[in-house]
């Protein structure tokens, strides 16, 4: 696993934050009240003395408070790109996936060399924010409804 998606330390600093250290020396804070709000399953969180349990699972590939509530580093790292103003790795996994596209004709489309794309999408390097503009370029101009273009923003 990418050594940026394992997590080194996690702290619960407020009622749905984590600071958390990934395995590349990253250091990021993570409010999670949204994703808490909008996922059922996590509606647990919400208590404050569970929250604070917050620690890493026994591979370092997730963040766990019991055995039923748990999310992964890549999750973490993803959500934390984007409150930070970037753009996750996982908004290329998903935009391949909703356009039907390979590493081969994804990069093809965009113009890019195929490896470039695989750093992309595994995280290992950041989305420039004129690729993710591609990224939707390439949305509009192949016609997908205009809903799917606001999920996609």
């Amino acid at each position: 696993m990418n050594k940026r998606f394992i997590i080194k330390s996690v702290v619960a600093t407020a009622p749905c934050r984590l600071t958390v250290t990934f395995g590349d020396e990253v250091t990021m804070d993570i409010e999670l009240s949204v994703i808490v709000a909008q996922n059922k399953t996590l509606s647990p969180l919400c208590d404050s003395e569970l929250f604070q349990k917050a620690k890493i699972g026994e591979f370092g590939y997730e963040i766990v408070w019991n055995d039923d509530l748990s999310l992964s580093g890549d999750n973490l790292r993803a959500e934390a790109v984007e409150q930070c103003g970037g753009i996750s790795h996982e908004r290329i996994w998903n935009w391949m996936h909703r356009n039907r596209l390979t590493l081969d004709t994804a990069s093809e489309a965009l113009g890019i060399s195929r490896r470039m794309l695989a750093y992309y999408r595994n995280g290992e390097k950041p989305i420039p924010k004129h690729i993710w503009l591609a990224c939707l370029g390439f949305e509009r101009y192949n016609g997908l409804d205009e809903s799917v273009m606001k999920q996609a923003a």
